[in-house]
């Protein structure tokens, strides 16, 4: 469920800076189709860095902190070893080649997880009450999807393979992080976490984890108590179709200031899928 750090690196609703272009666009009146895979070699890794740089950098404005021998342009950190890196290309229909890199997820399981020291998520919460789920979890991260291609065939394409991934390894939980833009000083990532702080989307009380920084304080956002309907509506898009998809909330934000997002700790239990959600990403092929 990031886009960026860790964990469910879910996209979510972002303010989103002008575009970055491909290097060689593909005209959207052509057919075009998806391709998923995960990234084989060095050269797929950075370019996986490649596309994340450019979102999280050139077009989100993120800060990061430089990491060992990466060269310019990409953005990588010590997790990246360790994790299955998945990507999606859009290529025009019956043409040849791998096609143009639009989208890409991380993924650390649990075995990764003991090899790396622990989850990228651990610098950014307290992740405590969630260890009896660790042995049977992968956390998602950097998720993002390039600016001309956010488009439901390609989060769909990630989530199917995703659920294939995780059949496959015989996994039940994802959890990661949804991540909103701070630029409206944190305005609309309080009014979300209230509205979703006393509400059926937020886990039982003893697996809630507590944020290492909280949220900067900026005041109590009301929310009219208008039913829960009206609250999906008011959520941002991808927040909305993860908790439609049986995701629960994990606890309040916590603020990265590298990228200057409130990241919203989300967790997906496989067998919490709606069936007609199930039958799509969890058909064993």
């Amino acid at each position: 469920m990031t886009l960026h750090p860790s964990t469910l690196h879910l996209p979510a609703e972002l303010p989103w800076a002008p575009r970055a272009a491909l290097a060689q666009p593909i005209p959207k009146q052509v057919n075009w189709q998806f391709e998923t895979s995960w990234a084989s070699s060095e050269a797929e890794l950075r370019e996986a860095q490649r596309l994340r740089y450019t979102i999280f950098v050139d077009e989100m404005g993120a800060r990061l902190a430089p990491f060992a021998g990466t060269p310019a342009g990409l953005d990588a950190d010590h997790f990246d070893r360790f994790c299955d890196h998945l990507l999606v290309r859009v290529k025009e229909l019956g043409s040849d080649g791998p096609g143009q890199l639009v989208g890409t997820y991380r993924v650390l399981g649990p075995e990764a997880a003991r090899r790396a020291g622990g989850c990228y998520s651990e610098h950014e919460f307290d992740l405590a009450p969630l260890a009896a789920l660790r042995g049977g979890a992968v956390e998602l991260g950097r998720a993002c999807v390039h600016a001309d291609w956010r488009s439901g065939g390609v989060i769909l394409s990630l989530w199917s393979e995703l659920g294939k991934y995780m059949v496959e390894r015989g996994l039940h939980t994802m959890f990661g992080c949804a991540s909103i833009g701070m630029g409206d000083g944190g305005l609309l990532a309080r009014r979300v976490w209230t509205q979703l702080r006393d509400s059926p989307y937020l886990v039982r009380p003893e697996l809630q984890i507590r944020p290492l920084t909280p949220l900067p304080s900026g005041g109590e956002e009301t929310v009219a108590a208008s039913g829960r309907a009206a609250m999906l509506r008011e959520m941002p898009p991808l927040i909305k179709g993860y908790l439609r998809c049986g995701a629960k909330v994990v606890g309040p934000p916590s603020f990265d200031r590298g990228f200057n997002t409130a990241d919203l700790p989300i967790m997906m239990q496989l067998a919490d899928l709606p069936a007609r959600y199930s039958k799509q990403f969890l058909a064993r092929r």
